[in-house]
């Protein structure tokens, strides 16, 4: 299969480092997509995870280094740490290698539009509805996740392809959805607020495409739950993309279901 080339990709929330991190999907997205600008939205390695349990398996490892060798390939990195990769932020503007690290940044499409590029932690405090609700929201997202992961055991077992059942179950919850909207107002009002046609972030792991009051509010998700990315196509199109929907219709690899059976063997 050829590589599909997109003039920007936007990743967030990868979270190597977090049992949950869905980082062999990534690397096949990564090696099956020609990138021109690649931003890294923040909660690339989830350090907050670490310091708690280690959790560095083989695929993590591979990404991680893979991600770091994507300039010698001809793609310019823009790294923007977020709140679990906090300790990164203080290199704000500063260069690791040849990957460029800011807190905030400003892209400019092919069509002219300038967007304010962010994690979204910045907004924290507007969204957030006390401390007793954020442990609450920690512990069920600690739930979903546990179910998501066993739900998809079983789909792989029985050879059926891996779907979210944590994005399914938040879409039905009023809490959740208030939190999302909170969040995503907040963005629109920062970036209608400095002159922007749009921001791009992502923090929340709820991928998203809208335009809200002459503001574009794009979310490129996660790699925990939904396996998205945000890309923008040389005429300056942007859409979302749900790559373990498009590997497993065009029949690539489900490296997850293969591991599975190779241990299986073993």
């Amino acid at each position: 299969m050829s590589k599909i080339h997109h003039k920007t990709v936007w990743l967030s929330d990868i979270h190597l480092g977090y049992k949950d991190c869905k980082a062999e999907y990534l690397l096949d997205f990564l090696k099956h997509n020609k990138i021109d600008v690649l931003y890294l939205v923040g909660d690339i390695v989830d350090m907050w995870s670490m310091s708690k349990r280690f959790h560095w398996p083989k695929a993590h490892n591979d990404l991680f280094h893979t991600l770091l060798s994507l300039p010698n390939q001809g793609t310019k990195v823009i790294y923007l740490p977020g709140n679990h990769d906090a300790p990164i932020q203080k290199y704000d503007g500063m260069n690791f290698g040849d990957i460029e690290i800011y807190r905030t940044y400003t892209h400019t499409t092919a069509q002219g539009k300038k967007l304010l590029v962010l994690h979204g932690d910045q907004f924290d405090q507007q969204v957030c509805f006390g401390a007793l609700h954020s442990w609450m929201g920690d512990v069920l997202y600690d739930f979903l996740l546990f179910l998501n992961r066993w739900y998809n055991w079983c789909r792989i077992k029985t050879g059926r392809p891996y779907w979210s059942l944590a994005s399914h179950i938040k879409s039905k919850i009023k809490g959740a959805n208030q939190a999302i909207s909170r969040y995503r107002n907040a963005c629109c009002e920062s970036a209608k607020s400095q002159g922007f046609d749009g921001v791009v972030c992502g923090h929340i792991h709820h991928p998203e495409i809208v335009e809200q009051e002459g503001v574009l509010y794009l979310n490129d998700g996660d790699w925990i739950e939904n396996c998205s990315a945000l890309v923008e196509s040389s005429s300056g199109e942007l859409s979302l993309v749900y790559w373990a929907e498009i590997s497993q219709s065009n029949n690539l690899v489900d490296i997850r279901s293969k591991k599975s059976k190779e241990q299986k063997v073993a």
